[in-house]
């Protein structure tokens, strides 16, 4: 499974854990238009956890959100229910790949 090698350039578009411990997850661009419902579905945590209070927590959120929207993810919805200590936003890539900001 992965990229074939012939599709491979110098610098391919990836991440890489720092610490070296997980693994490195390949961005791989098609020309097909999504048909179906994400086989992933990333949820990237920009927040600080649940040891940082909830208002700077959202801050954090929203800071990352707009950045994204700028270079062209779309916001879909606010995902925060009352009495649970959670918020994150629910968006699209522009290949309307759904992931969460929490």
């Amino acid at each position: 499974m992965g990229v074939p090698k012939e599709e491979l350039t110098e610098e391919p578009d990836s991440i890489v854990d720092p610490d070296g411990k997980g693994p490195r997850i390949w961005f791989h661009a098609v020309p097909e238009s999504k048909i179906c419902k994400n086989r992933l579905h990333f949820d990237l945590g920009v927040s600080g956890g649940f040891g940082v209070p909830i208002n700077i927590r959202k801050e954090r959120v929203e800071a990352e959100v707009a950045r994204l929207v700028k270079i062209g993810a779309t916001r879909l919805e606010t995902l925060e229910q009352e009495g649970l200590e959670h918020y994150a936003v629910a968006m699209a890539d522009p290949e309307d790949n759904e992931f969460d900001i929490n």
